[in-house]
């Protein structure tokens, strides 16, 4: 219902912007601009989908044979101490468990192309356990805020483009970067719970998340005493072999449990196909609102409300022009990406704006996307409160991005 608001509100606010411009300021040409945009983001979200088909169907089929040879299963018996604690709801040991692990890492790593196959297969999972089959679970909505917060230890879009735009040191916003998606991650866990009821104060799951901030504090220390080159060889390598490690590694548990291999991927591969179909009109609808909005001015009057807002409390107004791209990011991937590369553009790579650009790039992650495809993928259309908890730690992220960037930068 709330996103239902929201899809209304983002077409109302650009009419009323659009008429604003039209008969205030003369712009005879924001009408068709915005209808262009529709139409061009309807043929976009639509070519999105059709690229999805196939690597749904690759990794969904991968996903098969694991589910088969009960390789995922035993991933979800090992997890299942810490993960229940989170989603208490889904039965301990239950396939789900092991698959959301899967996205987690798959996303942690930068993974893209296989976290997306192994979040929709989750949410399949967890919809068979939903009794309401219209209205978002506790575990889903957990499940997908998590992905909302977007934990990355390896931002390697965002190193890629730095070092396009000519950075001198690309990897100077890794650790800010990591800093601000952990808070963010972290406050997506606790919003979520306390709306859940769930009490993190036990033993089992202090004990996980210190072990979390050991590892992503030894990871860190251990990135930094590498070279530049060095890190974004690692970081290629390392998802290559990861993801070629997980191909192998569900084949040869689908070996040992002597099941048809090919045919369990067969049949994997034909529900990425019919998911990828499933997905179309959602997020056709989402990206057609956002496009709108943008074509609208709707970003430039944000934009100037806040610069407004900051001038008149006498802050520094630095961080206004890495801005667009944390207004974005929840609403666009591609978006964000192209503010992100702009700022840098525009002040430079090395600019406090250009670098705060970068972090918010890698703080979060595409709230309403995510939301359109992972909920559209199983016909969820009650969203309950998975989009209050997805933005409060979107807005937690991009708070943390900006202090850790005056930190580091200012």
């Amino acid at each position: 219902m709330v996103l239902n608001y929201i899809w209304i509100a983002f077409f109302v606010i650009s009419f009323v912007i659009a008429l604003g411009k039209l008969f205030f300021w003369g712009d005879t040409t924001v009408f068709t601009e915005m209808m262009s945009a529709s139409t061009t983001s309807a043929k976009s979200a639509f070519e999105l989908s059709l690229g999805l088909t196939g690597v749904l169907s690759l990794w969904m089929g991968i996903m098969k044979i694991g589910e088969k040879g009960g390789l995922v299963a035993a991933l979800a018996r090992l997890l299942s101490p810490v993960l229940s604690k989170i989603f208490p709801d889904v039965p301990k040991g239950h396939p789900a468990m092991g698959t959301m692990f899967m996205n987690f890492s798959a996303n942690m790593l930068g993974l893209d192309n296989a976290a997306t196959p192994m979040g929709l297969k989750a949410m399949q999972e967890l919809q068979e356990l939903n009794q309401k089959k219209d209205t978002a679970s506790n575990p889903m909505i957990m499940f997908l805020v998590l992905n909302t917060s977007g934990l990355t230890l390896i931002p390697v879009s965002v190193l890629t483009f730095r070092t396009e735009m000519g950075a001198a040191n690309p990897t100077d916003i890794f650790l800010p970067i990591l800093l601000a998606t952990t808070v963010a991650t972290l406050v997506g866990l606790i919003v979520t719970s306390i709306y859940q009821r769930i009490n993190l104060f036990n033993r089992t799951m202090l004990l996980f998340l210190l072990g979390v901030c050991l590892f992503i504090a030894g990871g860190t220390w251990g990135m930094m005493q590498l070279s530049q080159v060095r890190i974004e060889a690692l970081s290629t390598s390392l998802a290559g072999v990861t993801l070629f490690s997980i191909i192998i590694l569900f084949i040869v548990a689908g070996v040992r449990a002597k099941i048809n291999v090919y045919e369990a991927f067969i049949e994997g591969a034909k529900d990425g196909f019919g998911t990828a179909v499933r997905i179309i009109p959602y997020l056709i609808a989402i990206l057609v609102a956002i496009a709108v909005f943008r074509a609208s001015g709707g970003m430039d009057v944000i934009m100037n409300g806040i610069a407004w807002c900051a001038n008149a409390i006498g802050a520094d107004t630095g961080f206004i022009g890495a801005l667009p791209t944390a207004i974005m990011k929840p609403l666009s991937g591609s978006g964000a990406r192209g503010m992100m590369v702009d700022a840098m553009n525009t002040y430079g790579a090395d600019s406090f704006a250009g670098r705060l650009a970068c972090i918010f790039q890698g703080a979060t992650d595409t709230t309403f996307y995510i939301l359109a495809v992972y909920f559209g993928s199983v016909g969820i259309r009650k969203t309950r409160h998975a989009l209050t908890c997805g933005l409060l730690a979107d807005l937690a992220g991009i708070i943390a991005a900006i202090i850790v960037g005056y930190i580091f930068f200012g």
